[in-house]
């Protein structure tokens, strides 16, 4: 179930199948005692960036990889950040479908960017520290930087130059566009 720009969408209203996708990753967010009192605490663009990442990361059959998410954000970018799997890093490397190639930002230790699609493609990063478990975040890019040389062109343009950083209307319309 998805929510227009109105509403506020709440745990009870999701598919069966969502919520089991959901359960025991959200329990804890934001101190949540519950996956469905953090689910129906978030503000609309938050679950809507939830969502959008859950569909497409299942899509991809990377869901199982998301041990619990610790973070969600919907405006100014759509994206998560989450506790992983140690198999994570191992999964995402050996397959076709995802390269590191451009992946790294300055600030992280690497990344994996998908392959296949121009717009509203998944973005996976990764920091490495000292004494700590491997911190990750996925985010959708509206344009790709591996796909083509358009797609690359619009990624420099309007994202690394252009500082855009999509809400999740953005990305929704890219990822409708592009089904």
């Amino acid at each position: 179930m998805d929510a227009d720009d109105t509403g506020q969408l709440h745990w009870r209203d999701l598919s069966v199948d969502v919520r089991a996708a959901l359960a025991g990753r959200l329990a804890g967010l934001w101190g949540a005692p519950t996956d469905e009192a953090a689910f129906d605490s978030l503000a609309t663009d938050k679950q809507q960036a939830l969502l959008l990442l859950l569909r497409r990361i299942e899509q991809k059959d990377l869901w199982h990889v998301v041990r619990k998410v610790t973070n969600v954000y919907g405006e100014g970018g759509v994206g998560m950040s989450f506790d992983a799997w140690p198999v994570v890093h191992s999964t995402l490397k050996r397959r076709s479908d995802f390269t590191s190639w451009f992946a790294n930002h300055r600030d992280t230790t690497g990344g994996f960017y998908e392959r296949g699609r121009g717009r509203g493609v998944l973005h996976f990063l990764y920091v490495d520290k000292p004494d700590q478990p491997r911190a990750w975040a996925v985010h959708f890019d509206l344009y790709s930087p591996v796909h083509s040389l358009a797609s690359v062109l619009n990624h420099v343009r309007h994202e690394a130059l252009g500082g855009l950083t999509p809400d999740w209307r953005a990305i929704k319309t890219a990822l409708s566009d592009t089904a």
